[in-house]
């Protein structure tokens, strides 16, 4: 079964740039909403509990169904109406969000086990939602476009980051939590609202019976005999390893190595959210390169020196400043190693199989994510959370010239855009 860099031809590519303006809308205002909400809950249990325990399982509630679920939700997400699909999933986070706005409007408290369900199924609906907004952006635009509309995605979810934090810090402070809640339910309201006018191709998939196992152990066969992607995922997972443990310590690096206030460590993560940001813009505007593993190559090597040098500096207020502009250099470079990676994914294969293969590489990427973080706060606390910063970003160079020196993953793009030429000049 050979990987295919051309769209389904069937979908009408005419207005593509209003259809692709309401659907990155419609993902901004039911991503903000829920973020916001999602800031709210893990605030609210910051406050009423206290405990490290509760916030670490919050945290891997929220990760568990994305490298669990990830394999088998594909071929659900090849199989099903894409736009039924992503109209259901909003609709249930709303309406778990309305029963837990309920529930803590007739009692006293929210109970537990009813913020844990709701992490959970947030957690659960967006690992359907992530294959089937990767798996549609091919076909809904040109393929000379796929880059830089990955990017104003990319600038689309960063300025979620940016927004959701202050705002949702400025509502919890004045709205009551069983209303704040209900805000998820707004932005569902709009986000559907806009989904519904948005015209989502259709696979010759859809509609045909929805074998789990099967489907799930082809999406891992296209994925591995496709050599240089292999090589590229697996890389990738090294990387998510790698680079975790340093993230999660984002907070006791700035308070406790730097001696920074609450209020600086927040502002660490808008910083680096701002990078993110301009790197997307950066890629939505010139996203057009011949080579695009060329920066992706540069990311890693970026992010790696920038944490690297980040757990060298002075503990101090004049490291700090250090700390922010390091911050600063590694959110640019952060899209350019995600989007462009995404964008060549999405053109590797065929339509019909995305989903399936989109859900198994979700899954390896993530897989590793959590095993940093368990073992991140034991390693901080015996050799210090900067090192741990240098850790990160030496390994993330190394992961960098590993890529480098593999040939099938270091020209994966050069040899994808000759298949694609190659299948241009093919007669129809």
């Amino acid at each position: 079964m050979e990987t295919r860099n051309t769209p389904t031809p069937s979908f009408d590519l005419t207005g593509w740039k209003k259809n692709i303006g309401l659907f990155l809308s419609g993902q901004f205002l039911s991503g903000i909403t829920s973020m916001v909400v999602q800031y709210a809950i893990i605030w609210y249990l910051t406050k009423e509990t206290g405990s490290a325990t509760v916030l670490s399982l919050a945290t891997l509630l929220g990760m568990i169904p994305m490298v669990l679920l990830s394999p088998f939700v594909g071929p659900f997400v090849d199989r099903l109406d894409k736009k039924r699909l992503l109209i259901i999933t909003d609709i249930i986070v709303a309406l778990f969000a309305l029963a837990l706005a309920i529930v803590g409007t007739v009692s006293d408290h929210f109970p537990l086990w009813l913020v844990f369900v709701s992490l959970f199924m947030r957690s659960v609906a967006q690992t359907f939602q992530m294959p089937t907004i990767q798996s549609i952006l091919p076909q809904m635009v040109p393929p000379t476009e796929l880059t830089r509309v990955n990017g104003q995605l990319g600038v689309v979810q960063s300025a979620n980051m940016i927004i959701a934090p202050a705002l949702g810090a400025f509502l919890f402070a004045v709205v009551p939590m069983n209303f704040l809640i209900l805000l998820d339910v707004l932005g569902a309201f709009f986000g559907v609202g806009l989904i519904l006018f948005v015209k989502i191709p259709k696979t010759q998939a859809q509609g045909s019976p929805v074998h789990v196992l099967t489907d799930t152990k082809m999406g891992f066969s296209l994925l591995i005999k496709n050599k240089g992607l292999w090589y590229i995922t697996l890389i990738g997972a090294a990387f998510t390893l790698i680079f975790m443990p340093a993230v999660s310590m984002y907070p006791l690096m700035t308070m406790d190595y730097f001696r920074g206030t609450v209020g600086q460590a927040g502002l660490i993560e808008v910083i680096y959210s701002v990078g993110m940001l301009a790197g997307g813009l950066v890629i939505g505007v010139f996203g057009k390169w011949k080579n695009r593993m060329v920066p992706v190559l540069i990311a890693y090597f970026i992010i790696g020196g920038a944490f690297a040098f980040s757990g060298l500096l002075p503990g101090n207020q004049t490291g700090f400043f250090w700390f922010i502009l390091l911050n600063a250099v590694a959110g640019l470079a952060t899209p350019f190693f995600n989007t462009l990676l995404m964008a060549m994914i999405q053109q590797s294969y065929e339509p019909v199989y995305l989903g399936r293969v989109l859900g198994v590489l979700n899954s390896l990427m993530s897989i590793t994510g959590p095993v940093g973080l368990i073992f991140a706060g034991p390693l901080a606390d015996k050799i210090g959370v900067e090192k741990l910063f240098v850790i990160a970003g030496i390994g993330t160079v190394i992961c960098g010239v590993v890529n480098f020196m593999i040939p099938a993953a270091r020209d994966y793009d050069i040899q994808s855009q000759k298949r694609l030429a190659e299948e241009k000049s093919e007669p129809q």
